[in-house]
């Protein structure tokens, strides 16, 4: 990075009024957040910063304002230092100044370690000396209830109008390992800094992103850069990613997640990594379900925050781990590949001097999802020269004249990178690299296995010795400790390319109703009624207008009339009753399915007037709705739920009865294309009971793709009035022969709404 010396525009920070539209769910108050520029904007002043002013320095090396000047000073950063306190005089042997304003030179970063109260005061003097970036390792601001979020604001204020990057309050600060630029007080610096290398760390958490520093170096790797952004007052995780996807010392990004502020921000930013070709590896941590308590269809109980930011991150290029070990596992082993020697399927072979071994290595990659592909002809045949009794299938066991003859090592491996049906070749090491004889003869084949075939992707499992781990390290060949985590770091790895291979991210604009799908009809833009949210049947009307399929159908109001709809629509027929008070039907007895003639229609019609007067005595009922009997296809349930920071959420999943049982469902963040409903139908875990299993035939999976879309599209239209959309069933015919919803619910975006409009509806 090089230093701008022009003042930095930046993305004006979250006040509090604007947290509170978030935390209260508003998707379009979050999206208000204003975003003037890229996220990333201006950090380089926090990694490669000219000279530090630490205001609140003290001589005790133990308090949080000695810890960075002695830091500063340990690891030999070699700007100038200036320690500012009331006191002045001399700190940890350097001169201390009375204020930053009495600093001989204007610093371009300061460090505040200064109690909450003083810290405006302390901003001011920065910004009054032209500071271009700020940390704030003082707590006691949001965290710590309003008079603490005011104080925040307040800082927010004075660096916006000074043109500061504000990182914090209540973080960790900053950590550039290259030139030693440290704005931090962690723990993990005391005795070492980091190595340098190429691994950038981002997190929200200060404590979890030090655990994962520490262990990045355990492991033998380089730190870039580290940034832990605590309150997000300005500086958030978006701006982290963003900056290390700019940063030419970084390859990879480890981030550790709990919230996303901003939809937009996070988007922009890892469009920016997966520009650079750099993997983003994210531990998002708080799978909060908080969202579900308040959800008034299946939809909403179905389609949580945590796996809206799972496909948030899948769509825009992101890997989501569940575990520090999994982060540090593919984290380590992705820093050692360019983003085009990631492997580009999910087929791997296997290499062991053992069958034993190979065994277990085939189980733990079948277990992860990865296939293991039978070996070519040739590839055999190659072997075979080299060792004429080795078993030539997938894994192949060496056997023990793998130690005896080690040449063999680098002939059998030459013929397995050859492999053309093969994605990845993984070697398992157990003790050889412990033996004096075999350990030099090993990394030699290693070594010019990789320089002859260096755009393959190989990879091997041991435990040791550290320095021969670090030796093939060395060798941008990934190492992983055990069968296990070689496992799922394979896994983890293809999933990386695979998001690498997609294509693009799709742009958040709302589209226009005429360009949002050739399929879609060209209806105009205009508000929904209101009663559209006061049942099933004008919901239906609703959704049929925007291209959705829906079946011919009447409101009955007595028995003989029920017969009369019955009798056009032709039997067999359907009635469930039609009330804006009962969203699930089937849970009042009020559907009758199957109805082959006039007197069991009849008597559906009172059964089901009977049932709802007596488990939902006070719903209000429009009628009996009476329908064609629709039979032969597999039901899916669709859906729109509305997330607080992503805004319209799309959901397909196995539906029926047994949606919130099943959970198995995909979701996507609206809209969606056919081509990425597609995706979303495909990847459910009952995909094959639309895809003909058992010689069932074909559904009309096409179809169901083109209904997913229109619906998103639907609901971006609708995004200011719309909550939740449940569709369920939705009855997906043999192929060719479309599909049609049975059951709708739409349901405004609050409960204030809700009674607006019903009572505008019984006005009418």
């Amino acid at each position: 990075m090089t230093v701008d010396t022009t003042t930095p525009t930046f993305a004006p920070p979250l006040t509090t009024s604007m947290r509170a539209a978030v935390e209260a769910g508003g998707a379009d108050e979050a999206r208000a957040h204003p975003a003037a520029v890229e996220p990333g904007a201006g950090l380089e002043f926090f990694f490669q910063a000219r000279s530090i002013a630490v205001i609140g320095a003290s001589d005790d090396i133990h308090k949080i304002g000695g810890r960075p000047v002695h830091l500063l000073k340990k690891h030999g950063y070699r700007g100038p230092i200036l320690p500012v306190n009331p006191r002045g005089g001399e700190i940890q042997g350097l001169p201390a100044f009375a204020s930053v304003r009495e600093a001989p030179t204007a610093p371009e970063m300061a460090v505040l370690a200064v109690p909450a109260q003083a810290t405006a005061d302390a901003l001011r003097d920065c910004a009054a000396r032209g500071v271009r970036a700020v940390v704030v390792l003082s707590s006691g601001f949001a965290e710590a209830g309003e008079a603490g979020a005011r104080l925040q604001d307040e800082l927010v204020e004075i660096a916006r109008g000074a043109g500061i990057r504000l990182l914090g309050p209540n973080c960790l600060g900053t950590v550039s390992v290259p030139n030693a630029t440290i704005a931090s007080f962690s723990i993990v610096l005391e005795e070492h800094l980091p190595p340098p290398g190429h691994v950038g760390i981002v997190s929200q958490s200060g404590n979890v992103g030090s655990f994962i520093m520490q262990n990045v170096a355990q492991r033998g790797l380089g730190v870039s850069r580290f940034i832990a952004t605590g309150n997000e007052a300005d500086v958030d995780v978006a701006d982290g990613i963003a900056a290390l996807a700019a940063d030419p010392a970084t390859r990879v990004i480890l981030c550790c997640m709990e919230t996303c502020r901003n939809a937009d921000r996070l988007i922009a930013a890892l469009a920016a990594a997966r520009q650079a070709t750099k993997p983003v590896i994210v531990l998002k941590i708080g799978a909060t379900e908080d969202g579900q308590a308040a959800a008034a269809s299946h939809t909403g109980a179905l389609a949580g925050s945590d796996a809206v930011i799972d496909a948030v991150f899948r769509r825009h290029g992101a890997l989501r781990v569940h575990s520090v070990e999994n982060l540090l596992d593919i984290g380590q082993a992705a820093s050692k590949l360019m983003a085009g020697r990631l492997p580009k399927g999910d087929r791997v072979t296997l290499l062991a001097a053992s069958g034993g071994f190979g065994i277990l290595m085939a189980d733990a990659m079948s277990r992860a999802g990865l296939s293991l592909p039978p070996l070519s002809t040739q590839t055999g045949e190659r072997i075979h020269e080299v060792l004429p009794l080795a078993s030539t299938a997938n894994p192949v066991d060496a056997t023990a004249q793998m130690s005896s003859r080690p040449d063999v090592l680098l002939k059998v491996l030459s013929a397995l990178l050859d492999e053309p049906g093969s994605d990845a070749t993984v070697l398992f090491l157990s003790l050889s690299l412990y033996n004096r004889r075999l350990r030099g003869v090993y990394l030699d084949a290693l070594a010019q296995a990789r320089a002859a075939r260096p755009e393959r992707l190989l990879v091997v499992i041991s435990r040791g010795p550290e320095d021969a781990v670090r030796e093939i390290d060395a060798l941008g060949i990934p190492v992983f400790p055990t069968i296990d985590a070689a496992a799922e770091g394979m896994q983890g790895l293809v999933r990386l390319g695979q998001l690498f291979d997609q294509s693009p991210s799709l742009s958040k604009k709302v589209p226009e109703p005429r360009a949002v799908s050739t399929a879609a009809p060209a209806a105009p833009l205009t508000p929904l009624a209101p009663e559209v949210f006061r049942n099933e049947h004008l919901a239906k009307r609703a959704l049929a207008e925007a291209g959705l399929p829906v079946l011919s159908e009447a409101i009955a109001v007595d028995a003989d009339d029920a017969v009369v709809h019955a009798e056009r629509l032709g039997y067999p027929v359907v009635m469930k009753v039609v009330s804006e008070d009962i969203a699930h039907k089937t849970e009042v007895g009020g559907v009758a399915l199957d109805l082959a003639d006039a007197a069991a229609v009849r008597e559906a019609y009172e059964r089901i007037l009977a049932n709802a007067a007596v488990k939902a005595p006070t719903a209000r009922i429009d009628g009996v709705l009476v329908a064609p009997m629709a039979k032969g296809g597999t039901e899916l349930i669709l859906g729109v739920s509305r997330d607080p920071v992503f805004g319209p959420v799309v959901m397909v999943g196995l539906g029926g009865i047994y949606a919130e049982v099943l959970q198995d469902v995909a979701v996507q963040v609206a809209p969606v294309t056919e081509a990425e409903a597609g995706s979303m139908i495909r990847g459910l875990k009952l995909f094959p009971l639309l895809d003909g299993a058992r010689g069932q035939p074909k559904a009309d999976v096409d179809a169901a793709a083109r209904a997913v879309a229109r619906l998103s599209e639907f609901a971006v239209r609708h995004r200011d009035t719309v909550a939740e959309i449940d569709m369920n069933p939705v009855l997906v015919k043999p192929q060719g022969e479309g599909v049609v919803v049975l059951d709708a619910l739409i349901i405004p975006v609050a409960i204030d709404a809700t009674t607006r409009i019903r009572e505008e509806s019984h006005a009418h």
